[in-house]
């Protein structure tokens, strides 16, 4: 029988899916948009609600606290993100945030107070889909962006990050940072088929994919699409389209969890009739070492290369984003494990493939993830869906792991 409430969980869940919701059941809310605001807002008065402190740091991210008996304790920090990508799904952030409320409304519900406080953060802007790249406000906190940088961008209609954070009224204080941080805890959905295939509800997560984000320019000539013959050609997208189906092949040489697509491409001018002059083109690659990780990058590289010489182009690589591969605290991953086990659940340990604040808060403090079974393996897309008893499952073996780390 579960100690937390999975009945309220779901509310929660649902309740929090109503704003931006989409006709196919999923959710449009990038960060620091009306929709992400609504978000934040319900957040925050649930956690008060429960009796929790609430503040927001320069960055925007939420941190609600529930204070514990020994204030000199480094808290414990639970969480994840309430933003998403245009028509996504409504677990992917929301279920780690809203699980990490129900465990410390648990807490309290309870009377349980704990020796070290407790701390659920919403990071502001992880998905990066309104501002390049993902995790910005986790990457500030870890020293990998400046946050004057950060408060400067602008996203594809000319928005500044800063001005739209005070648009929505959630520009903090520095001081409102967390300082020191005893762990970190991020429940998150799969999204990925692996434990669906394997008939496995949860599991606990050893490390992240390293990444390497890539923008490629292709210039050849423009020109009329009629009287142009095929031989004499410097078409761009042929380019592009050699190195999207080239990386393809370069990624299955490799097993599992390696990967790598092309997820954006842009002509230019971008009509019918005409052969592109230039064609921009969005990649990444992911590996679980940094050698593999550099090895995967370097031949992609050497890829473009090579098709820009056949098909007469120019090619300019842009190195946009580069995360190196997480491995998480093994003591963590390890007690996680513990409380799936003693739950009557196969123990599965699995390496995540997309990137999570965890990354940057495991530079900071000892850090580990749970994973929810997804249905179909589908994330970022409307149909994202999870089984409800597999979420509280997965709350419920957070709480375990809370009350043993809050009174050690």
């Amino acid at each position: 029988m579960s100690t937390v409430d999975g009945t309220r969980l779901k509310a929660n869940l649902l309740e929090m899916a109503r704003i931006g919701a989409t006709p196919a059941g999923g959710v449009t809310r990038p960060a620091l948009t009306d929709e992400d605001k609504a978000c934040r807002d319900l957040f925050a008065r649930w956690a008060r609600e429960a009796g929790l402190s609430v503040r927001v740091d320069d960055l925007g991210s939420i941190y609600a606290r529930l204070e514990g008996t020994d204030p000199t304790l480094a808290p414990l920090l639970l969480g994840s993100h309430l933003d998403s990508v245009p028509l996504g799904g409504k677990f992917d952030g929301p279920l780690g945030v809203l699980s990490a409320l129900e465990v410390v409304r648990t807490m309290v519900d309870r009377r349980e107070r704990p020796r070290r406080s407790v701390e659920i953060v919403d990071f502001t802007n992880e998905e990066g889909a309104r501002f390049e790249p993902a995790m910005l406000a986790s990457g500030v906190l870890a020293g990998h962006f400046m946050p004057e940088d950060v408060l400067a961008r602008r996203d594809r209609g000319g928005l500044v990050f800063g001005d739209e954070l005070s648009r929505i009224g959630y520009r903090g204080e520095v001081a409102n940072r967390p300082g020191a941080i005893h762990a970190y805890l991020e429940l998150h959905i799969e999204q990925g088929p692996v434990l669906e295939a394997e008939d496995i509800p949860i599991a606990a997560v050893d490390g992240i994919l390293g990444i390497k984000w890539f923008e490629v320019t292709l210039r050849g000539q423009a020109q009329h699409a009629g009287p142009s013959p095929m031989r004499t050609r410097r078409d761009a997208m042929v380019a592009a389209a050699r190195i999207v189906h080239g990386l393809r092949g370069l990624m299955l040489e490799y097993p599992d969890p390696v990967v790598g697509n092309v997820g954006r491409l842009r002509a230019v001018p971008g009509v019918m009739g005409m052969i592109p002059g230039e064609v921009v083109i969005g990649a990444n690659v992911r590996h679980p070492t940094s050698e593999g990780l550099a090895e995967v990058g370097r031949r992609f590289e050497e890829l473009v290369a090579r098709v820009a010489a056949e098909e007469r182009v120019e090619a300019t690589i842009d190195l946009l984003w580069h995360v190196e591969p997480t491995h998480f605290e093994s003591s963590l991953v390890g007690l996680i494990a513990d409380e799936i086990a003693a739950r009557g659940v196969p123990v599965r340990r699995m390496t995540a493939g997309a990137g999570h604040d965890a990354k940057y808060v495991a530079e900071l403090a000892p850090t580990a993830m749970i994973f929810v079974r997804t249905v179909g393996g589908m994330s970022h897309v409307e149909t994202e869906a999870i089984h409800w008893e597999d979420a509280t499952l997965a709350a419920d073996v957070l709480y375990g792991v809370v009350r043993k780390l809050t009174d050690a």
